[in-house]
């Protein structure tokens, strides 16, 4: 196809325009993580935009009545080769720039569980920006696996819940559900898993009256050291699991 004797070509370069309710924080939030600020544009009307290594973030006025809280702004997917990078340089420089890495509120960013195929961060405005490895599985079960039954079904449909839909409210829910129904016919590896995350999603989702409960029925069950593993490896963070099960190396 011609247009004016010039021929259009598929290369072009498609950027999303995010919504921007607080202009000052999203300028500081970005910069803590490392990327440049290529424009900055506070009056007459907002626009901001933000590069760091291949990709860019623009910004534009966001409607009068949005609420960051809500998370309801928009966001976008960046699709990256390994994920896992990405997550360690971030909370890289989270950790340099604020002492923590954020994980509750706005701005924060979500655990990455090795293994994982995506995480996300949301800025303080309330979008979400979803960083996604290339070839992650296209099969996925959202709702759990149909060839798993028992607590093990509730035990995968908790990590897609977490790492591909990211709700820990809903992953929260569904192991404290299963738990209860499902707990007393199930392994006793697959109890300390959901035992383990149930811990770990209560301190984010600041529920900590529920932790000494989780931690308590966590201390008490005995598995041998290639299970603890296992059980370490399905929480993002093991060392919220040490108070409860110290490691016995």
């Amino acid at each position: 196809m011609a247009t004016d004797g010039e021929q259009v070509r598929p290369n072009e370069t498609m950027v999303p325009l995010l919504h921007c309710a607080a202009p000052e924080e999203t300028v500081a939030f970005w910069r803590a993580l490392g990327f440049e600020v290529a424009y900055e544009q506070l009056k007459p009307y907002v626009y901001l935009a933000f590069t760091w290594s291949g990709f860019q973030l623009h910004y534009g006025p966001a409607p009068k009545d949005l609420d960051p809280a809500k998370e309801t702004s928009g966001g976008c997917l960046v699709m990256v080769d390994a994920v896992a990078s990405y997550h360690a340089v971030f909370t890289e420089a989270m950790r340099r720039s604020y002492g923590k890495v954020l994980v509750k509120g706005v701005p924060r960013m979500t655990r990455y569980r090795a293994g994982a195929s995506r995480f996300s961060i949301v800025d303080p405005s309330g979008n979400t920006i979803i960083f996604i490895q290339r070839d992650e599985p296209k099969d996925l079960e959202y709702g759990g696996s149909k060839e798993l039954d028992g607590l093990a079904r509730v035990l995968d449909n908790a990590r897609i819940l977490r790492e591909f839909k990211m709700d820990d409210r809903a992953a929260y829910r569904a192991l404290d559900s299963g738990m209860r129904r499902r707990a007393e016919d199930a392994p006793v590896v697959e109890q300390a898993m959901a035992l383990a995350a149930l811990i770990e999603l209560a301190t984010v989702l600041d529920k900590a009256d529920r932790v000494s409960e989780w931690g308590a029925r966590l201390q008490a069950l005995s598995l041998p050291l290639e299970q603890r593993t296992q059980v370490a490896q399905y929480v993002a963070d093991p060392a919220v699991l040490e108070p409860w099960w110290p490691d016995p190396r």
